[in-house]
């Protein structure tokens, strides 16, 4: 049988099938469903030094439970801070696969039995299987990895405006990166900052609805990587570049985050903003528009200092931060660490269209509120810009995240594969068709960056062979042996026991 898996990095694996319930797995192959995967089964796994993991992956992720996606992600995500040299394979469930894995289900069962019987079964029933990696060449690091940052510009009214970054991350993490679609986090970062995009600029194409502030919007790579993409470009802007928007005026950095569901919305900061600058302006504005029209929306503000001993960052704004750049992130997430952030099963099924479209209402009002300052011109608090032309599309914001979704994002697949280029290539043209002064900037991965190192061979085609386990060999080899040594034993004493079998006969018929 040949099936096609995913997994961390490559190794051949031959080793015999097992259960997780199953009290032995020394150099067994674990295979497991989405359901059976835990942080428990997986260290026991780890423990008694499993050959291998095989995760069957549904097709159809919307069937699972929402308490069996939340189990998983978590699981998921402790599996993924441990180091392990144990190979962790990922496969979409097919019939075989199926029938493979109620095989060995049922076997494990059978430990209920006495010891004897579950050793005969065993010998003589149970299933193995080889997988061969089927490369002819060995898996290597990556070493000429790039990352596209795309950049374009909604220049505002007036000389020397204030600049307002919009910023997202468009990569995607999971357990296996070929099978990572990050939906939630972040395909709704990148949907919203596109609809605003679109928005925005038919405000900006007429000179008397032009704001007095420059709109510059980013779309940036390695988000899942300590967001190294956000990282080069703002090295880029700021040390290398003779004149940037980042360089000039600031008012504020705003990064969106996984914002497609859930009905509370919170703006993370490395500092809390203090009254009348920017930051503090247009969280008020905040606030004003979900208490006046999202009264169903808790909004929070979350405070988390940057820990300059620890390599990595929390959020994108923390990048800005560091170099002393007002920002924050919105996202429907309280806690950096959430497992939502990085999972095999972020998909489709996580996105609630109708709140990701409120979320991206909530941030377009606010900061339209903002930057015309309708506070101060006492406007009504529940005054509505976008509506009628200027309404979240429908359509067009299901069909940008049905397309993002449709291949993985994972980084080191994006400039390697021609469907993850045409993906790039396509948020570049989009980009174009709103946005002035529109740019990209294509990174090499930096020799400074944190010790991450990218393989290639991600997706292999499997060869597995369903064969006897060795204890049935050992089995069949002794029934042959005793066999032969019966027959050896026959005629060597062929005419002893013909006297004996004659003898027996003759006293028979007496």
């Amino acid at each position: 049988m040949v099936v096609c898996t995913y997994c961390c990095r490559g190794a051949i694996v031959v080793a015999e099938a097992r259960s997780a319930d199953e009290p032995v797995l020394t150099r067994r192959c674990v295979i497991m469903k989405v359901m059976d995967f835990t942080t428990e089964k997986y260290l026991e796994a780890q423990r008694q030094n499993a050959a291998a993991i095989l995760i069957l992956l549904p097709k159809n992720i919307s069937g699972i439970p929402h308490d069996t996606v939340q189990s998983f992600m978590v699981s998921e995500s402790e599996a993924l801070l441990k180091e392990t040299l144990m190979p962790v394979y990922v496969a979409p469930e097919d019939e075989q696969l199926l029938y493979m894995y109620e095989e060995v289900k049922q076997a494990a069962a059978t430990r209920t039995s006495s010891i004897f019987v579950r050793v005969v079964r065993s010998m003589v029933t149970a299933t193995a299987f080889q997988i061969l990696v089927s490369n002819n060449v060995p898996i290597k690091g990556i070493t000429d990895n790039t990352i596209a940052t795309l950049e374009g510009v909604l220049p505002g009214s007036g000389e020397d405006a204030p600049t307002i970054v919009i910023t997202a991350h468009y990569d995607s993490y999971g357990l296996a990166p070929w099978l990572s679609y990050g939906a939630d986090s972040n395909g709704s970062g990148v949907t919203i900052l596109l609809e605003l995009a679109r928005l925005f600029q038919k405000l900006f194409s007429s000179p008397s609805t032009r704001p007095p502030y420059n709109l510059m919007f980013s779309l940036t790579g390695g988000g899942k990587y300590n967001f190294l993409g956000t990282k080069r470009w703002i090295e880029e802007n700021l040390d290398h570049a003779e004149s940037s928007l980042l360089l000039d005026n600031v008012a504020f950095v705003l990064c969106l985050d996984t914002l497609a569901n859930s009905d509370e919305l919170y703006m993370h900061v490395s500092r809390p903003p203090k009254p009348d600058t920017p930051m503090h302006s247009f969280f008020q504005q905040l606030e004003e528009v979900v208490s006046s029209r999202f009264s169903s929306v808790k909004v929070g503000l979350v405070h988390k200092k940057i820990n300059l001993v620890e390599s990595t960052v929390a959020w994108e704004h923390e990048r800005y931060s560091l170099r002393r750049i007002p920002s924050f992130t919105l996202s429907h997430l309280e806690d950096p660490k959430s497992e939502l952030r990085g999972s095999l099963l972020d998909t489709m099924s996580q996105v609630d269209f109708r709140k990701m479209k409120r979320n991206g209402l909530i941030v377009a009002e606010a900061l339209a509120r903002y930057m015309y300052n309708l506070s101060d011109k006492g406007s009504p608090k529940d005054v509505q810009i976008f509506k009628g032309q200027l309404d979240f599309h429908d359509g067009r914001m299901s069909s940008l995240m049905s397309y993002l979704t449709s291949v993985p994002r994972a980084i080191q697949l994006l400039d390697k594969e021609p469907g993850h280029i045409l993906l790039v290539n396509s948020l570049e043209h989009e980009f174009k068709r709103y946005l002035q002064q529109v740019h990209r900037h294509v990174f090499r991965q930096d020799k400074r960056d944190p010790d991450i190192t990218f393989f290639d061979q991600m997706s292999q085609p499997i060869v597995m062979y369903r064969v006897k386990p060795a204890a049935f060999d050992l089995f069949l080899g002794g029934c042959i042996a005793a066999y032969l040594g019966i027959v050896y034993y026959t005629i060597q004493n062929f005419g002893y026991l013909y006297t004996k079998l004659k003898a027996a006969l003759k006293s028979k018929h007496e």
